[in-house]
């Protein structure tokens, strides 16, 4: 992927992280953007990878990246990734505050930086022959479970968003691909729910075979991305096989069940 870049989100920790990994190792130019700049100081010593220092969240921190990426070379690929969730609790009993955070961060930051880079992105679309928007969302956007109200509604609308830009773009050389990951086991997802509660989020994996990792996540992107510019893989769902749904989740070793000799 010589001469080809891409922009990640939420690159600090997690998935996107990974997906910095996983893409530097597939030839790409990366530029990690995150909040915190030690984590991304960190991820570029490790791979190579650029970085800028940006809260999704900022109409401010969004157009100064916008012009960052039209100066240092512009992109092909955006993916974004940064996004969380806070709580657990009922419709009736949840934050308000909580539900603004999780908008914020999983629509309107998406909305944001993807308004902001799409003409950079047909500039690439030009030089490469395809460019390429991947939204991460989650199943949690498509499947509703008790308590994940807030989640569930602006992963709702993060897919929502995404189908309605695959239309609008449509006839132009730009693939808008939605990854919805179900069970991913890493360092902060479960923590950030939990408002810090180690025990909590650990409590969430327990007795759960293999639940995913971001690694498995970023290979599916970076698979995704590397596609003949002919194939778009609209919406990919990831779950381990233990997870049957966001509310079911198989606990203890997976087994063949005994044939019924009745």
């Amino acid at each position: 992927m010589d001469g080809m870049r891409a922009v990640v989100t939420g690159a600090s920790s997690g998935i996107g992280a990974a997906t910095v990994r996983g893409l530097r190792a597939a030839g790409w130019d990366v530029l990690a953007v995150a909040r915190r700049e030690d984590r991304l100081a960190a991820l570029a010593a490790e791979t190579g990878a650029t970085t800028f220092v940006a809260d999704v969240t900022s109409d401010a921190d969004v157009a100064a990246l916008r012009d960052h990426v039209a100066r240092s070379g512009g992109a092909h690929a955006l993916v974004n990734n940064a996004g969380g969730a806070k709580g657990l609790a009922s419709v009736e009993e949840s934050e308000l505050d909580d539900w603004a955070w999780m908008f914020e961060v999983n629509v309107l930051g998406v909305k944001r930086v993807t308004s902001a880079l799409l003409p950079l992105l047909r500039r690439g679309a030009q030089e490469r022959g395809v460019a390429d928007i991947v939204n991460v969302t989650s199943i949690a956007g498509h499947v509703a479970y008790v308590g994940g109200g807030g989640y569930n509604a602006a992963k709702f609308a993060a897919h929502a968003l995404t189908e309605v830009l695959r239309l609008e773009l449509n006839g132009e050389p730009i693939r808008v691909i939605e990854v919805a990951p179900g069970m991913v086991r890493t360092d902060e997802f479960a923590l950030v729910r939990f408002g810090g509660d180690r025990a909590r989020a650990d409590a969430v994996y327990e007795g759960v075979p293999e639940p995913l990792v971001a690694e498995d996540i970023a290979g599916v992107i970076v698979d995704a991305v590397s596609k003949p510019p002919h194939v778009d893989l609209d919406l990919i769902v990831v779950k381990p096989v233990a997870q049957a749904a966001p509310y079911r989740l198989a606990k203890g070793p997976l087994a063949v069940r005994p044939a019924d000799r009745s």
